[in-house]
């Protein structure tokens, strides 16, 4: 598992950064003052610095944007307030019980291949997900494990996923609004190497739309006893006030349906 550590320390003004956190929004001043409740004034003195936010302020604007736990610790570090959201590693002795929770929910679904992945999609697994991955290059596993790296690299499942084109621009798209959300800069250097990998020739293609990542796309994995397809769902697991936790997801997978190859003629 990748390590966490406490947000870092902000470089930049308070008022810099709810500029930002604003504009990846989409928001307007006036947008973000009505749905805030302040004048378009107040609001303009605290983007330029001419007026300083309080504690309460800084939350109550983090709120307003929607901005994530890790983020609203280094707005309120950049106005001069201390943290507020705990964050912890999960091997630190204070997360015993959440990373025992995480294990009886993996060992839990098996035999069904079930993930719990942290916010740059590294992965814990359960036993069901080793024979899916048999046979790709030990590189890709080596921790922290990447979900995408081992999904989408040309030596790890990608030659093995029937209808890589789709998945490959469904993950994608997902990766895409997650960076929209979060503005994460791992994340950032994660799709660029991705795309890097390119989209091998005569795989389905879709392009990217908003509601792309809404749509159930099955991932179709070649295996020995033929085509296994998966649906999957994500569950967030955590709490409003904990960073670590609010940003471990898990990726499900339901009983595969398996389609068995037939046997060639004259065999």
């Amino acid at each position: 598992m990748t390590p966490i550590t406490m947000a870092e320390p902000a470089s930049r003004p308070v008022g810099d950064l709810l500029r930002e956190w604003r504009q990846r929004r989409r928001m307007s001043q006036l947008d973000l003052a009505c749905e805030a409740e302040i004048s378009t004034k107040h609001l303009s003195f605290l983007e330029t610095g001419r007026s300083t936010p309080s504690r309460g302020m800084v939350l109550h604007l983090a709120e307003r944007l929607d901005v994530p736990l890790r983020a609203r610790n280094v707005l309120l570090n950049a106005a001069g307030y201390a943290a507020v959201y705990p964050e912890r590693r999960l091997d630190d002795p204070a997360m015993t019980a959440a990373r025992q929770a995480i294990d009886l929910v993996l060992a839990g679904h098996e035999p069904h291949p079930v993930l719990a992945v942290d916010r740059h999609w590294c992965m814990a697994a359960n036993r069901a997900v080793a024979p899916l991955i048999a046979g790709v290059d030990s590189m890709l596993l080596r921790p922290p494990v990447n979900v995408l790296r081992l999904a989408l690299h040309p030596a790890g499942l990608a030659p093995r996923t029937v209808n890589l084109g789709e998945w490959r621009a469904h993950l994608l798209e997902r990766l895409r609004q997650q960076i929209d959300v979060s503005g994460d800069p791992v994340l950032v250097d994660l799709i660029a190497e991705l795309q890097n990998y390119g989209t091998p020739a005569g795989s389905r293609t879709h392009g990217a739309s908003p509601d792309f990542a809404a749509v159930a796309v099955p991932f179709r994995l070649a295996t020995d006893i033929g085509i296994l397809s998966f649906f999957s769902t994500t569950t967030v697991f955590g709490t409003p006030v904990d960073v670590t936790l609010r940003n471990w997801h898990w990726r499900v997978s339901s009983r595969p349906t398996v389609r068995r190859r037939r046997p060639c003629a004259g065999s």
